[in-house]
């Protein structure tokens, strides 16, 4: 495959991932593995700050479009994302120290519970309920914001899901809420990861700033079904998703 042929191909993966994410999370799955084909002869480290750099910038196009629909509870928000970020420099240190092949057991069989969860409870995130945002659920931010962090800085596959899973089950949100929210989470993480990437020199400018663009692309399409069609939608392609992880990362580890 030409360089040309690659970029095209990388743009098409990217602006797909970018959709995903935008919508429900986990666009990584789609964007990593194409990232990997097309850079062989790059660092495990060098395809994944190169990524980073993309699901950022898609992340930040997303962002924006759904302050502008969305009301975001700040005050559960803001604790949330200070945990993710710090967590999430946390994780890129300790990543020589935690088994990958551990984190994903651990994540395979939450995967399934989430679905099997979700599709169970037919109301689920479907209805926005007010939360009282005091101590309780404010410490609850912090430490699922910090769990997520750590795992993103780690691992890092399907925890945009695992965010909105999170935000509709624990905190009452429905789907569209929980999707604005998980992104302003993901800001942080990838923000901490980058700080890892960039002074190192894990970053493909030029090949980044490609499949970062057609990230965006893809984010704002994302948005766009996510606003238009609401949290009927988002459950749908959420569950969709989910078996989608389920069966890659079942791949993976039993094949």
């Amino acid at each position: 495959m030409d360089f040309d042929t690659a970029l095209v191909t990388l743009g098409f993966f990217a602006f797909c991932g970018g959709l995903i994410d935008a919508a429900v999370g986990g666009g990584g799955l789609v964007q990593v593995p194409a990232l990997l084909h097309a850079l062989p002869q790059h660092s495990l480290a060098t395809v994944f700050g190169t990524n980073k750099l993309a699901v950022l910038a898609g992340n930040m196009s997303s962002i924006f479009r759904y302050l502008k629909r969305i009301k975001i509870v700040w005050k559960l928000m803001l604790p949330t994302v200070v945990s993710a970020f710090l967590f999430a420099f946390l994780g890129a240190f300790s990543v020589s120290l935690v088994p990958r092949e551990m984190m994903e057991y651990v994540v395979f069989f939450v995967l399934i519970a989430m679905a099997g969860y979700t599709f169970a409870k037919k109301d689920l995130g479907l209805v926005h309920s007010h939360i009282q945002c005091g101590t309780k659920e404010m410490l609850l931010g912090i430490f699922f914001g910090g769990l997520i962090g750590f795992y993103d800085g780690v691992f890092g596959p399907g925890s945009g899901s695992l965010l909105l899973f999170i935000f509709v089950k624990y905190f009452g949100f429905d789907f569209l809420n929980a999707s604005a929210s998980a992104k302003l989470v993901n800001l942080g993480t990838f923000s901490a990861a980058l700080l890892f990437f960039i002074p190192s020199g894990h970053v493909l400018w030029t090949i980044g700033g490609v499949v970062a663009a057609c990230n965006i692309a893809g984010s704002l399409t994302g948005v766009f079904l996510a606003l238009r069609f609401g949290s009927g939608f988002i459950r749908v392609f959420f569950l969709i998703l989910l078996l989608f992880l389920i069966g890659r990362m079942g791949f993976s580890i039993f094949f």
